[in-house]
């Protein structure tokens, strides 16, 4: 195997830490005739010799629509007073840029498996000399395993909310030195 090759496949050893400033992390769902879209502020996520940990403060969820906030983080949703971080662990394999985290997700109390699927950039050196690395990843949940149950017939009589979540973390992720 040629040393590119080893690069493409090879997992990063060490510590990495989220650099907050450069990721983000967020979910989509279908609303109704449209996409339901919301961001989480407050986050962690790291990397440890293939082991990919992350953590996000469902109060920092941010919504384009501040009065829907309350529903959100209410029994109903993600019952943010009982249940204040959603949380996933698990190990990360690649094939060239492409990535996959086999895990659990843990919301509302409820584990459950979860494949994440995207895309790896690096290990690389960045022009301030720190070591790098880019994850893509998404996943698709069904929110009713996670006892989020609410929704509102459409006129049509089909539910306005989809139970089909897609969760997305885009990651910049920088080694801690030893």
């Amino acid at each position: 195997m040629s040393t590119i090759e080893q690069q493409e496949t090879a997992i990063p050893t060490g510590t990495y830490t989220a650099d907050t400033v450069h990721s983000s992390v967020g979910f989509e769902v279908p609303y109704a005739v449209a996409t339901f879209t919301g961001n989480v502020t407050d986050f962690a996520a790291s990397l440890v010799d293939g082991r990919l940990e992350g953590s996000a403060r469902i109060e920092s969820i941010q919504l384009k629509d501040e009065n829907l906030s309350a529903h959100v983080l209410s029994p109903e949703f993600f019952d943010a007073e009982r249940n204040p971080v959603v949380g996933f662990s698990g190990d990360l394999s690649r094939d060239g840029g492409r990535a996959i985290v086999e895990g659990e997700i843990t919301l509302k109390g409820i584990t459950q498996p979860a494949t994440l699927t995207g895309t790896i950039v690096g290990p690389t050196v960045d022009h301030f000399g720190k070591t790098r690395v880019g994850l893509q990843l998404e996943t698709v949940v069904d929110r009713t395993k996670f006892d989020m149950n609410w929704n509102m017939p459409l006129p049509t009589g089909e539910p306005a909310l989809g139970n089909e979540v897609t969760l997305k973390a885009d990651l910049t992720l920088v080694a801690q030195e030893a």
